[in-house]
C-alpha cells in the first residue's frame, strides 16, 4: 500500500538536519523504524530521540559518506539490530559558491567527494545488501543544479547532475534486483545549508521570481515525496518538488489589450 511503511527499515544518511531530518520524520510517520545518521553524535541522537517520540525504533550511530568503512559499520549494525535494511535515503551534501576560475582542486574535489562519491558509495555498501535479498528502495537527492545552470555553483552543479545520472544508471542495472533506485529534485528549500546565500539576496529574489508558486519550500513538503517513492514501484525517477520552476517560463501576468 503505497503510504504504508509498516515493518520497513530505512536508513537516513545526512539525516539529522533539513531535509534530510524531515524525510528521516516523514518516513517514521509512515509506520517505518528509522537510523538517522551523519558525522555528529550529538545531532544524530537528538535526530534518533525524534524518532522514538514517533514511536518507532531507531539506532544512534555516527557515519561519513567519505569513509566506505563507517558506512559498512553503519550496515551492520542496522543488520544486527533489525535484521535487515528496506530503504536508503542519501541526503549528505555541501554547496560552495564562488567563482569557478578561483575554485581550488581541494575545493572542487570536496564537493564531488561528498554530494556524488558520497552518494555512490553509500549506494554502493548499501546496495549489495539490498541485491543479496532482491528487494530496496534508494532515495538520492538531485537539485535545480542538476538540469539548470547556477551561477558560480559549478562543482555543486556538476555534482548534483552526476547524483541524477547515477540515478538512473543503478535503477536499470538494479532493476533485476528488485531495487529501485530513484531522486528527488527539491525546488529552492531554505536549509542551515544554503540560508545565507537565499534569505534577503538578490539570488534568493530571483528563483523566486523563476517559481510559479512564489515561495521557498518547506522541508517537511518533501516527506511525502519520500514515502511515496519508498513504497512504490517505481524506479529511474527525478521526481521534482520545485514550486513549477522547471516548468516556468513566462512568469508576468499580460496586460490587457489596449482598446
Amino acid at each position: 500500500m503505497i503510504g504504508n511503511l509498516s515493518g520497513e527499515v530505512a536508513v537516513v544518511i545526512g539525516g539529522t538536519s533539513g531535509i534530510g531530518r524531515a524525510i528521516a520524520h516523514g518516513l517514521a510517520e509512515a509506520g517505518a523504524d528509522v537510523v538517522p545518521t551523519s558525522r555528529r553524535m550529538a545531532h544524530v541522537d537528538s535526530a534518533a530521540r525524534e524518532i522514538e517520540e514517533r514511536g518507532r525504533r531507531t539506532l544512534r550511530i555516527d557515519s561519513d559518506v567519505c569513509n566506505r568503512a563507517s558506512l559498512e559499520r553503519l550496515l551492520k549494525a542496522i543488520v544486527e539490530a533489525f535484521g535487515k535494511v528496506d530503504i536508503l535515503v542519501n541526503c549528505a551534501g555541501r554547496i560552495q559558491v564562488a567563482p569557478t576560475m578561483e575554485f581550488s582542486d581541494d575545493d572542487w574535489n570536496a564537493i564531488l567527494e561528498i554530494n556524488l562519491e558520497g552518494t555512490l558509495r553509500a549506494c554502493q555498501v548499501f546496495g549489495r545488501h539490498m541485491i543479496d535479498r532482491r528487494y530496496g528502495r534508494i532515495i538520492n537527492i538531485a537539485s535545480i543544479g542538476s538540469f539548470r545552470a547556477l551561477n558560480q555553483a559549478a562543482a555543486y552543479s556538476a555534482s548534483k547532475a552526476g547524483v541524477a545520472a547515477l540515478t538512473k544508471s543503478l535503477a536499470l542495472e538494479w532493476r533485476p534486483y528488485g531495487v529501485c533506485v530513484n531522486a528527488i529534485m527539491p525546488g529552492v528549500f531554505v536549509t542551515d545549508l544554503n540560508r545565507k546565500l537565499l534569505e534577503g539576496t538578490a539570488r534568493g529574489q530571483e528563483f523566486l521570481l523563476r517559481t510559479p508558486m512564489k515561495r521557498f519550500g518547506e522541508v517537511e513538503e518533501l516527506a511525502g515525496p519520500a514515502v511515496y517513492l519508498a513504497s512504490g514501484l517505481i524506479t529511474g525517477e527525478i521526481l521534482r518538488v520545485d514550486g513549477g520552476m522547471l516548468a516556468s517560463g513566462v512568469n508576468a501576468v499580460p496586460s490587457p489589450p489596449v482598446a
